[in-house]
């Protein structure tokens, strides 16, 4: 009897064990895993990153909107996040590393990171420190500017073992964007996107396939694409052409939005006896794309279509009321 309680013994142990190698094994599931970085080159993350830091604020707010993990993240020129996310960051006590433009290596270590994100290009890229940021801990190379927060988001999810709830803030945001067409009329005539800055320098212009015109186009607007012609910048970029003043006379659309434009702006714009031939001018269609609308995150994106539902909605004749 003695001999059958230790053999019983013995299983139930064993049994123990060997469910908690598989669960540990089913916590491991899918890592390590290789990240294919924009830059050409790929990086292996050895397990679910539990202290991520973002070395760019431009992807901060698509971590912030998958709920990554942010151990520290680099700010803005001025020292500060992103209005559009702010609250989000000061919520979640998301530390303040250093200021775009500038590299602070000890920060870096001191947060003890398991993945650090770089981006390609922008005010806020620490490419040139990536070798250094290696040094501390696996490190993701992004390219923002080449793809909507949707497609950088998924691409975060991959790194950071947060697919799912990537997915589940994408299809928010498209249930969004189905509502605030249900909700609108959409004017005839297509629609333009502006930096307006006036006369003297460039006033880049939104092209057709840059992440701020498709967003526009997923409500239901046709975007005007500027002359490739006008792009003043040595290389050229897929989301803007740099125009100069005089070539803002040759635009034809009926719409027209202006990016980080409070409504000062948008008067001066209507104003500028310039652009008076526009035909956005001559109808008064012109409209502020939003204060935070120069860089396209989930939280800029969900202003955006909110302020098309307030400047759009249909009148109770044509919604059927």
């Amino acid at each position: 009897m003695k001999k059958i309680k230790l053999n019983l013994r013995y299983l139930l142990s064993l049994v123990l064990l060997i469910t908690a190698f598989s669960s540990q094994a089913e916590g491991e599931k899918g890592w390590p895993r290789q990240f294919h970085n924009a830059d050409g080159t790929t990086t292996t993350i050895p397990a679910k990153p539990k202290r991520i830091l973002s070395t760019s604020v431009t992807v901060t707010g698509t971590l912030l909107a998958i709920d990554a993990p942010l151990a520290g993240s680099a700010t803005g020129v001025n020292g500060d996040w992103y209005a559009q996310w702010q609250p989000v960051a000061a919520e979640r006590k998301l530390e303040k590393l250093w200021s775009a433009g500038t590299v602070d290596l000890e920060q870096a270590y001191a947060v003890t990171p398991d993945l650090i994100v770089v981006s390609t290009g922008g005010a806020d890229s620490a490419k040139a420190q990536l070798a250094d940021f290696r040094q501390i801990a696996p490190t993701i190379v992004v390219d923002y500017g080449g793809q909507t927060w949707q497609e950088l988001a998924t691409l975060l999810g991959e790194a950071s073992g947060l697919e799912k709830e990537a997915s589940a803030r994408i299809s928010e945001f498209d249930s969004l964007v189905q509502q605030a067409r249900e909700k609108i009329t959409v004017p005839p005539g297509q629609a333009n996107i502006i930096s307006y800055n006036g006369p003297g320098i460039p006033n880049p212009i939104a092209t057709a396939r840059g992440v701020h015109s498709s967003l526009l186009a997923s409500l239901g607007f046709k975007m005007e694409d500027p002359n490739p012609a006008w792009q003043t910048t040595v290389k050229a970029q897929n989301d803007f052409v740099w125009a100069t003043y005089e070539n803002l006379t040759q635009l034809t659309a009926a719409t027209t939005f202006l990016l980080r434009a409070p409504q000062e702006r948008v008067d001066a714009f209507l104003r500028d006896p310039m652009l008076a031939n526009l035909p956005s001018v001559q109808t008064k269609r012109v409209y502020s794309l939003g204060i935070n609308s120069f860089r396209i995150d989930y939280y800029s994106a969900s202003e955006i279509v909110r302020d098309v539902v307030k400047n759009f909605a249909k009148t109770p004749a044509a919604s059927g009321q």
